[in-house]
């Protein structure tokens, strides 16, 4: 039986065409795949099914009956539920209060939550989902705040979930118990759309895959006899080589080091998310030191600090040998590169022009600007341009010119911009041209990104490595962890443990750490 039907969905922002004729469907107890590349249009279609845009031609059909264009409500109304990657849940209040909502009516003199309580117990039991119902959501792991999100979906009377990049945050263990949670629900009759990147658990989970790439259907087939090659081909529309990285061989001299660092005095964080808790970690030359861990346990602490914009309360920290200031332009110019994890809000200003964003962490300097009077300088934009054009070339940054605002990127290419600005020395003369990095901070440098720029991406700081930089890779993909990382640490509780050889680290041993549990890695004394 057939739930979800799409007929010719298209629409257009300006010149871009983002959806071109798609027409999909969706069967009950089926889990459908939906594949592409950044900027394919699995977003946008997404959001014409549920509501937030309106398409320029086509219909909808759910459960037989048209859904009306543009109306959140009725796509809530007529069973869709959706699960984004991030969640959106008030950590204030509890886990019954989250899921009441928006499900009653502002004017309503009373709450029906004694009915409510039942009901989503029941909810929780019929599907797998154990829950407290009085629990704060800020106390929950990742895992049970993505459980209650799920739940809300359930408890509005969801028959179609979307399920956004759901394991992208998850432990092992976690995404295990996703993956039970939703045969169970395929079971009961439940239909999915599963929105991933990661292709083996795509192979896994689904019945069926659809790949998007420019806005169009480019592939439809059972996931049964498919390929992890295969879907990378018809995302890509070439073949996808993953990085073949062998071991470092010239690991060199330590280039950064934190001894018993702290950034919060004890009990200003009760919950002792985002902060550092006496870390001590060895950064060296010519190796790439991998973190993993479940987001919310110091690893924006860590990055910021090794950023330079966020100070340690105790502790030392160094950098070749010195005390590292908490002042960014200065870590830049003693040859320091940034990969912030929001590479929106932080690693780009999306009103600027490309060129502009290229040479922004060195726009103050002589070496693209000159100095008129104090605090007024004038941009030399002839280097700059020349800069920025030699990081579109080198690094491939394609969909706008150097005039074209940032914001116009899509997430892969804006990335590539990012990488580029930083690992890219400038050819200048100048004595503050940028050099090349000594010190990398990847934090999440492939969130997101599809199969494609993921490889790129992860090239590009192996062969950084290999020129001799120490590379810091905080990632919350194991699978980009135990294929980059020379070393291997997990952070729990803003501890950062013992960073080993990766070829000594299980997937299991990995993510019982994840959790907080001890258990040695392979081959390690108990």
């Amino acid at each position: 039986m057939t739930v979800l039907a799409l007929q010719g969905i298209s629409k257009r922002f300006g010149a871009l065409q983002a959806n071109d004729d798609i027409s999909l469907s969706l069967d009950a107890g089926e889990v459908l795949a939906l594949l592409g590349e950044n900027g394919a249009g699995k977003s946008t279609l997404m959001s014409i099914l549920f509501g937030h845009y309106t398409a320029d031609a086509g219909s909808i059909e759910v459960f037989g009956q048209p859904l009306a264009p543009g109306q959140p409500k009725a796509a809530l109304a007529a069973g869709i539920g959706m699960v984004h990657q991030h969640f959106t849940l008030a950590d204030n209040l509890s886990v019954l209060d989250n899921v009441l909502l928006g499900t009653e009516s502002l004017w309503q003199p009373w709450s029906s939550r004694h009915a409510a309580r039942a009901r989503l117990l029941e909810v929780a039991q019929r599907f797998g989902l154990p829950v407290a119902p009085d629990a704060m959501i800020g106390s929950l792991s990742v895992g049970e705040r993505q459980r209650v999100e799920i739940l809300k979906a359930l408890f509005r009377g969801a028959r179609i979930l979307i399920l956004d990049e759901p394991t992208a945050v998850l432990t092992p263990q976690e995404s295990e118990a996703l993956f039970a949670t939703l045969a169970q629900m395929v079971a009961q009759g439940l239909s999915i759309i599963f929105i991933s990147h990661k292709l083996p658990e795509v192979l896994r989970v689904s019945h069926r895959v659809a790949v998007l790439r420019n806005g169009k259907l480019v592939a439809q087939a059972p996931t049964a006899g498919t390929t992890q090659e295969q879907l990378a081909l018809w995302m890509v529309g070439h073949a996808v080589q993953a990085p073949q990285r062998k071991p470092a061989l010239h690991v060199g001299d330590v280039v950064c080091s934190l001894d018993y660092v702290s950034t919060e005095e004890a009990g200003r964080q009760a919950d002792g998310r985002d902060r550092l808790r006496e870390a001590s970690l060895s950064l060296r030359a010519g190796e790439i030191v991998a973190i993993a861990g479940v987001s919310g346990n110091g690893q924006v602490a860590l990055a910021e600090v090794l950023s330079g914009v966020r100070r340690a309360a105790r502790g030392k920290v160094q950098f070749m040998g010195r005390a590292l200031p908490a002042a960014p332009a200065r870590l830049v110019a003693r040859g320091v590169a940034r990969i912030p994890e929001d590479r929106h809000a932080v690693g780009v200003i999306g009103d600027l022009p490309v060129w502009e964003n290229v040479v922004s962490e060195r726009l103050r300097t002589d070496a693209f600007s000159r100095k008129l009077l104090p605090g007024l300088r004038w941009v030399r934009r002839s280097a700059a341009r020349h800069q920025a054009q030699r990081v579109e070339k080198a690094f491939d940054v394609r969909g706008a010119g150097l005039d074209a605002p940032a914001r116009s990127l899509s997430g892969g290419n804006m990335q590539k911009l990012i990488l580029g600005r930083s690992l890219l020395a400038s050819k200048t003369a100048r004595e503050d041209s940028p050099p090349a990095p000594r010190l990398i901070v990847a934090h999440q440098p492939t969130w997101g990104l599809d199969i494609g720029a993921v490889a790129y991406v992860q090239q590009q700081l192996i062969a950084a490595r290999d020129a001799g930089a120490a590379v810091l890779l905080i990632s919350d993909d194991l699978d980009e962890v135990l294929a980059l990382g020379d070393r291997v640490a997990v952070m729990h509780g803003g501890h950062i443990g013992e960073p080993r050889p990766a070829s000594a680290w299980t997937r299991e041993a990995i993510g019982l750490a994840m959790a907080g549990t001890r258990r040695p890695a392979k081959g390690a004394a108990a």
